[in-house]
Order: structure tokens, then C-alpha cells, then sequence
């Protein structure tokens, strides 16, 4: 795997995504060359056509990033992934002829376009066609073991079997196992002791730690003879991160916590959080300015009551600050002040805060409390108190996402779509807690970029 940004990414998906850039560009130039001839040779030394290749080939990878041609889901469904292909090329086409009406100097020419187009479209689809066989391929796959039967080792067998383009295929576990023979399916092969028999005569190349006790009963001696004989030995808890960008809360130990990387801010990181967020939410509120002045009219001709919402949110060390937003429901819709989840289609919005909520225009206001300092642009999300003391009572560690500042957006706002129930907020927290242990400039560079990805088309919201 290959780390990037503090998120870890298959090889696999690296090399389809290096693929993909080359043939967009190839297509591009061999159109050129077919088209024009000695004349786009010229073009590419002298008159900038390089640069509008780039371009043209820059738009076709951001839409294949926006129509989700790089998730796990679609890495494994052929059928699905050739008609978002179409749809990618649509989608460029109109974005690049935009840019070409608003800019001509960028503009390629349209037979060179539209040949460029099809060839990329031609080579793409059996680019794919390639990369579904390899990944489908049980021989080109390392062989694992994972040494455990928890809680741990369950999800671990769950993500690794649904994620084929890590190049990963357990053919079991040994341990004590939680079922007579097998877990989940997956067969028992034995006991501990039997490990260095077991990987020589399965030919296994990884080894998956997933024992929660491992004191007395782990053979290191033989587990450090079989890692020099070049078997990749691994924590479980660090493979499961590295496979979901979550930390495993059924595992969770509070040495992990104490000792393990990560969970440390520096004072570099807070200096460039505050100014990122000075700059952000000033030059927002900046541009934001006559929208949210037509919102606030259009809620007050809407419904009765104040164009803004405030209500209290908890934040660093579980202090509590107003959070401002454009009121989305009905004036007094909690009059208990025990503010409840919104609902998909929850009667107490109004006819323009639905469109808000749906279009995330209600969030607008928080630019002031970026500003201000009682959140950054990127952290784990703020709850009001009262839901917020219910989760810190019955969700393990929840407390640590008070240890930073919290944020508009973060991990687990573009990995999770709206969260109103106990369950959905323990996965929430394991998306906060890997951000908060893996906090850095470009972490927050990605999550942006993503958050941008979710508000042009629409998800999550309520």
C-alpha cells in the first residue's frame, strides 16, 4: 500500500489511476498527430498545446474521481463502471466546452477533441477490462493468515474479502476459534504453535496479528524467523486503519492510545489550522456575503422567526459555544431544548430550510464561527451537549474527540452520510479518531477536496 496524505491507498488503484493519466494523454496526442500531423508537433513546441492537452486530460481523471470510478465498490462491478465511463465522458465534454466558451485560448480543436475523446473512451474501457482480470485473480493475490478469532478478526475478514484491489485472499486463521471450524466461513487451519508449517505448506506471504491477549501466546520467536524469510508479519489494528482510514473501536486499548503514533498535535499544525481558518472563513464570508443576505430574506418571507439559528455545541475540552446557522425548520421546534436528529423527511422543516439542508446552504453562518475560533474549517463534527453527554456515556473514548478543535467538515463527514443513531455515531467516531491520530496539512488538503465532491452532488445532507 501506498500512504498519501496519511491515508492509505492500494497499489492496485495507483497504478489504474497512472494508467488512466497516460492514456488520456496518449489519446489526445495520437488524435493530434492523426489530425494534424507535422503541424500538432509544431502546436506542442511553440503555441502551448501541451498545456491544453494537460488541461482537457486534468478535467477527464476529476471526473472519473467524481463519478466514483476509483471506490472499492466499483473497482469489482464491471457492468456498473462501463456506464459511469459514459457518463465521464459526457460529464467532460460539457465541463470542457464551458471552459472552451469562456476561454478559447484553451480550446483544442474539434476534430482533435472528439478523436482524443473516443480513443480515450476505446483504451479506457480496456484498461478496465485489464484491470478487472487482475483483480479478480486469485494468483496474482498474497495469501494471508490472520492469527486470532475476535472481534477484530471478523471485521478484518469482512473488509479484506470486500476489497479485493488490496491484493489480499485469506484462506483462514488459526487460534481458538469462535465457532466450531470456521468464522464467518473462514476455515480454521489450526492452532498458533503450528504457524511455520502452515505458511510453508499453504505458501503464504502475510500474516495478520489479531490476538487482543498476546502475552505467552504468541510464538515471536518463530513469527521473527518466518518476517526474515520475507512473510509480511502485521498488527491487525494497523492493517484495519490502513484498509478503511477508521481506527477498530472493538479492539480499542487504551495502551494504543497512549503509546501508539499519532494522537500528538504540534504547535506548527495549530498555527496553520488557525491561519488556514482565518484566511477560509474571512475571504467566504467575503463572497458569501450577498447570498446569504437573499437567504436570510427568503427565510423570513418563508416562516415566522429569525432568519438565524444559534444553539449550543460542545467543542475543545467540552467547552460549549454558539453555533450559527440559517434556521432550516419551524420557530420553536424543540421547545424542550433537547434538540433531536433531523429526519430525511423530518415535518419540521419549512419549504426553504428543506432546500437549504439539501443544498448544505444552511451551514453558510459557520463561517462566522470559524472566524471567531470556536472551530477550525476541518475537524470532527460538533454536537449539541445533549446528545453529546449520551454518546460520551455509552460509546467508549468518545471523549477524545474533544482533545481538538472541532470543524464545518472532516474524515467522518465525507466517509459517512448523516448520522442519527447510537450505532451510526461509533463508526462516526472511529472516522474522528483515525483524523485526529493522523492530523496533518494535506489530511485536511484531501478532506476538502472531497467535501467539494459531496456538496456539487448532493450527499448526505438532511
Amino acid at each position: 500500500m501506498v500512504r498519501v496524505f496519511n491515508v492509505y491507498y492500494p497499489v492496485r488503484t495507483i497504478v489504474l489511476l497512472l494508467g488512466e493519466t497516460l492514456i488520456i494523454c496518449a489519446s489526445f496526442l495520437l488524435a493530434g498527430l492523426a489530425w494534424q500531423g507535422n503541424d500538432f508537433v509544431l502546436r506542442m513546441r511553440y503555441g502551448g498545446e501541451f498545456l491544453n492537452i494537460a488541461l482537457a486530460s486534468g478535467v477527464c481523471l476529476v471526473c472519473l474521481y467524481y463519478h466514483d470510478l476509483y471506490d472499492s465498490l466499483l473497482l469489482s462491478n464491471p457492468r456498473e463502471t462501463f456506464t459511469r465511463l459514459v457518463q465521464v465522458l459526457g460529464s467532460a465534454c460539457v465541463i470542457l466546452a464551458i471552459l472552451y466558451y469562456i476561454l478559447p485560448v484553451v480550446r483544442l480543436e474539434f476534430g482533435l477533441f472528439v478523436l482524443g475523446m473516443v480513443l480515450a473512451g476505446v483504451l479506457l474501457s480496456f484498461w478496465r477490462r485489464l484491470f478487472f482480470a487482475v483483480n479478480a485473480s486469485e494468483r496474482l493475490a498474497r495469501r494471508g493468515i490472520v492469527v486470532g478469532a475476535d472481534a477484530l478478526a471478523a471485521s478484518l475478514q469482512v473488509e479484506i474479502e470486500r476489497r479485493p484491489e488490496y491484493g489480499v485472499r485469506l484462506i483462514g486463521y488459526v487460534g481458538t476459534p469462535t465457532e466450531p471450524g470456521s468464522m464467518n466461513g473462514l476455515p480454521c487451519l489450526g492452532s498458533v504453535e503450528s504457524l511455520p508449517a502452515l505458511v510453508e505448506r499453504e505458501r503464504v506471504s502475510q500474516l495478520i496479528i489479531s490476538m487482543r491477549e498476546r502475552r505467552g501466546k504468541l510464538p515471536m520467536e518463530s513469527l521473527l524467523q518466518l518476517k526474515t524469510q520475507g512473510v509480511m508479519v502485521e498488527d491487525g489494528s494497523n492493517v484495519y486503519e490502513s484498509f478503511t482510514g477508521k481506527v477498530p473501536l472493538d479492539s480499542l486499548r487504551l495502551s494504543w492510545l497512549l503509546f501508539g503514533r499519532g494522537f500528538r498535535v504540534s504547535a506548527v499544525m495549530l498555527i496553520y489550522k488557525r491561519a488556514a481558518s482565518l484566511i477560509v472563513s474571512g475571504l467566504g464570508l467575503l463572497v458569501a456575503s450577498p447570498l446569504m443576505a437573499l437567504i436570510a430574506v427568503a427565510i423570513r418571507l418563508d416562516s415566522k422567526g429569525p432568519a438565524l439559528f444559534l444553539q449550543d455545541r460542545v467543542g475543545r475540552a467540552g467547552k460549549t459555544f454558539q453555533l450559527y446557522k440559517f434556521r432550516s425548520m419551524r420557530d420553536g421546534a424543540d421547545p424542550d431544548g433537547q434538540f433531536k436528529p433531523a429526519e430525511a423527511d423530518d415535518p419540521r422543516f419549512t419549504r426553504v430550510g428543506r432546500w437549504l439542508r439539501r443544498l448544505r446552504l444552511d451551514e453558510i453562518p459557520q463561517l462566522y464561527n470559524i472566524l471567531r475560533g470556536d472551530m477550525h474549517f476541518v475537524g470532527p463534527r460538533p454536537f449539541v451537549p445533549n446528545q453529546e453527554e449520551e454518546y460520551a456515556a455509552k460509546i467508549p473514548f468518545y471523549r477524545q474527540r474533544w482533545s481538538v478543535t472541532p470543524g464545518a467538515t472532516g474524515w467522518a463527514q465525507i466517509n459517512r452520510e448523516y448520522c442519527a443513531t447510537i450505532d451510526d455515531n461509533v463508526e462516526k467516531l472511529s472516522y474522528d479518531l483515525y483524523y485526529i491520530k493522523n492530523m496533518s496539512v494535506g489530511l485536511d488538503l484531501l478532506i476538502a477536496f472531497r467535501t467539494i465532491k459531496i456538496l456539487l452532488l448532493g450527499r448526505g445532507g438532511r
